[in-house]
């Protein structure tokens, strides 16, 4: 026999009671995502707008009810005060002598309902001196024939008030012939108000509707530009950046179809930009390949060519076991030429290394490297005053940085020494905060004092390998032609990770 404790029994009721709450939450959250949350913005904002329209009405409804209970109780017991004035009269007319006197008190009684008829929110009913109805006339039944239908059950009993009677006796020199006993009727009252507030909701009902249509056919064309939005970034989506939306009237809507078209075109332009760098970038790689090329079958191959042939002679001078005394002399000339050929193959691959990239770098400091390849140039053109000015740079920032940063200054001599007819060329370099937001950033230019270059001159691949490289590190490159010369400038980043 299994015998279950108390605290085990209320442990599985409240297991119980958790599981019933949870099936009544996901219940009400299944039901909100039926009615709201799975709605287009349309049907919310209708639903919405039924919702108020609905709270308003029921508002209205019960402000009706509440002034209707007022007014039918008002009503009553003005009724009611005047039912009794009018009895009271009446009495005081039979009390009256001849010829006043025109009816017997028995009459009197038989006619006073017919009397009160016209009084309102009122029932008469008329009883002699021992107590008992006093019969109606036959014209006084059909009195109200006229009367509104009936209001229904429910809504009779929110207005109705109290029932209220009152009862008048009728007193003829001193003696009591009858009574009057009057009750309150609403009812008529109550059938006006139920007509009044049929005739409200039917207004309601048709203003109503008529608002629900133009609303829906309002939000559509609200809403049209923004489903023409959802198309226009699935085709962005699709890489589709030639889609363009029409601008629509409403200028919330139109500014923000104006920065999607924005956004498409300048999608669009970058998707052609990327097009034309792989293109220059397939042909950099062909040209550098062309020109390692050449120079390996122009350059290197003929001094390895004359490094055989020297080894050969040597070779064949040995072999010969020559024991003239002009052996050595021709050996030690052909060491000589080999030695000057080997020179020539170290100058060739120090340069192919240079350009491909320097060895220095990462090895010697970013200022050092940089006066290095001034010092080069005014070598080799000593007719041109090079002039470095360093302000506070790091080491290094990175190979990328300094590679980009060193091809950028080889780039700018290059321009100022084959373009410019410069004879004076200034290289500029430090730190400086960018005016935008007050990052780092490391400020280059290439300063010469020659002829300019025209305006209408092309940039060659030089200038625009260089212009892709300080882009692919966010930084701008610019060149900036005056009357007194060319300014190459660089502005490029400093990267996060070097620590200042």
């Amino acid at each position: 026999m299994t015998v279950i404790l108390p605290a085990e029994t209320g442990a599985a009721d409240s297991r119980a009671s958790l599981r019933a709450g949870d099936t009544k939450a996901a219940l009400w959250a299944s039901l909100l995502d039926a009615v709201w949350r799975r709605r287009s913005v349309r049907a919310q904002i209708l639903i919405t707008f039924v919702a108020i329209g609905f709270a308003a009405v029921l508002a209205a409804g019960i402000v009706t009810i509440v002034q209707a209970r007022k007014s039918t109780r008002v009503e009553i017991a003005a009724s009611l005060r005047m039912a009794e004035i009018l009895v009271g009269e009446t009495a005081e007319l039979l009390q009256q002598p001849p010829p006043q006197q025109q009816l017997p008190a028995e009459e009197f009684l038989t006619n006073l309902p017919a009397q009160l008829r016209f009084v309102r929110h009122l029932r008469v009913s008329v009883r002699d001196a021992a107590g008992l109805p006093v019969a109606r006339r036959p014209a006084d039944a059909d009195a109200r024939g006229d009367e509104r239908p009936p209001a229904p059950a429910w809504f009779a009993a929110l207005i109705a008030p109290p029932a209220v009677t009152r009862e008048v006796p009728v007193v003829v020199k001193g003696e009591r012939i009858g009574s009057v006993l009057l009750a309150g009727e609403p009812a008529d009252e109550i059938a006006e108000v139920w007509e009044n507030t049929l005739d409200f909701l039917a207004v309601c009902l048709v203003v109503g509707l008529v608002a629900i249509v133009a609303l829906y056919v309002l939000l559509g064309r609200v809403l049209d530009p923004l489903s023409a939005l959802s198309g226009g970034l699935a085709n962005l989506e699709h890489r589709n950046y030639r889609v363009r939306l029409g601008r629509p009237n409403a200028p919330e809507l139109a500014a923000i179809i104006d920065r999607f078209n924005a956004l498409a075109e300048a999608l669009d332009a970058v998707r052609g930009e990327n097009a034309t760098l792989n293109r220059r970038l397939i042909t950099a790689q062909d040209d550098e390949r062309r020109r390692t090329a050449l120079e390996l079958h122009d350059e290197v191959g003929p001094l390895l060519f004359g490094l055989k042939a020297h080894a050969g002679s040597i070779a064949a001078a040995a072999a010969a076991n020559a024991a003239g005394p002009d052996t050595g002399a021709r050996a030690r000339e052909r060491a000589g030429d080999m030695l000057a050929i080997v020179e020539q193959l170290q100058a060739v691959n120090r340069s192919m290394l240079n350009r491909l990239r320097p060895m220095a770098l990462g090895h010697v400091p970013l200022a050092d490297l940089l006066s290095g390849i001034v010092r080069e140039r005014a070598r080799e053109h000593a007719g041109i005053a090079f002039h470095v000015e360093a302000g506070a740079l790091l080491p290094s920032y990175g190979d990328s940085v300094d590679l980009t940063i060193y091809r950028c200054v080889q780039e700018g001599l290059t321009n100022a020494i084959r373009h410019a007819r410069a004879t004076t060329v200034v290289v500029e370099i430090g730190e400086a905060d960018d005016p935008h937001d007050g990052t780092r950033r490391i400020d280059l230019a290439v300063r010469d004092d020659g002829c300019g270059i025209d305006n209408a001159a092309r940039f060659g691949r030089g200038l625009l390998g260089m212009q892709e490289r300080v882009h692919a590190l966010g930084g701008t490159c610019s060149l900036e032609r005056r009357d007194g010369g060319t300014v190459l400038r660089v502005a490029i980043p400093r990267p996060e990770s070097v620590a200042g």
